[in-house]
C-alpha cells in the first residue's frame, strides 16, 4: 500500500470533457448529473454518456488516485486512452480504449472482453485506482480496507491516458450523489485515522 500511495497525483475534472449534463464544482474534484446545458460540441466533450475525464493525462511512470463513490447506486469509473470516441454511445472495455470499474442494479462489474461480475466484501466507499504505464497495469483498490478489487493486465499503452468518471444517471433521486476525487492520505495518516 505504501508504495502505491507514494504514487499520488492531484487529479482534477476537466470541463471541456465533461457531458452537458454533467454539474462539476468550482474545484474540480466533484461532479453529478444535472441539467442539460448548452455548451459548445468539440471534439473533447462527450456528447452522449455521462462521463468526464480528468485534465492531466498519463504517457509514463506510475500514479494512483483515489475517488468516493458513497451513496452512490451506479458510477464507473478508471482510465481512457486519448483517442477514445465521445460522441453517441460508448463502449466501456479495453477494445474501445477504457480500462474500468463500476456499480450497476447493485452489482459491481467491469467489463473486460465480456461483462465480469466482482465479488466484494461489503459497499465500497472510496476506489483507489492505480496505473503502472510502463508496465501495462490497471489495478482497482477499496481505499477503505486496502481490499484488492480487480487489475487489468499486460495492456499496450501507446497515448496518453487520462482518468475517468461517469457519475451515471440520476435514477429517480437514488443516484445523486456526486462522485468526489479524494486526497489520498500516507499510508502512516491513514492508520492513524482508523
Amino acid at each position: 500500500m505504501k508504495n502505491i500511495k507514494q504514487h499520488a497525483v492531484d487529479v482534477t475534472l476537466d470541463p471541456d470533457t465533461a457531458n452537458p449534463h454533467l454539474i462539476l464544482s468550482a474545484d474540480g474534484k466533484q461532479v453529478k448529473i444535472g441539467a442539460w446545458k448548452n455548451l459548445p460540441d468539440t471534439p473533447k466533450r462527450f456528447s452522449h454518456a455521462a462521463s468526464v475525464l480528468g485534465r492531466e493525462g498519463f504517457s509514463s511512470g506510475k500514479f494512483y488516485y483515489e475517488v468516493q463513490v458513497k451513496g452512490k447506486t451506479k458510477w464507473d469509473i478508471g482510465v481512457a486512452r486519448e483517442s477514445i470516441n465521445r460522441k453517441g454511445d460508448i463502449t466501456l472495455r479495453p477494445t474501445y480504449g477504457y480500462w474500468t470499474i463500476g456499480l450497476i442494479d447493485g452489482t459491481y462489474k467491469t467489463q473486460a472482453d465480456t461483462h465480469v461480475p466482482l465479488s466484494l466484501n461489503g459497499t465500497l466507499q472510496t476506489v483507489g485506482v492505480f496505473v503502472d504505464y510502463d508496465a501495462g497495469l490497471v489495478s482497482f483498490y477499496d481505499a477503505d480496507c486496502w481490499d484488492h478489487i480487480y487489475s487489468f493486465t499486460n495492456v499496450s499503452f501507446t497515448e496518453n491516458i487520462y482518468p475517468f468518471f461517469s457519475p451515471d444517471n440520476n435514477n429517480d433521486g437514488r443516484n445523486s450523489a456526486p462522485l468526489i476525487i479524494t486526497p489520498v492520505l500516507s499510508p502512516v495518516l491513514a492508520r492513524s485515522t482508523s
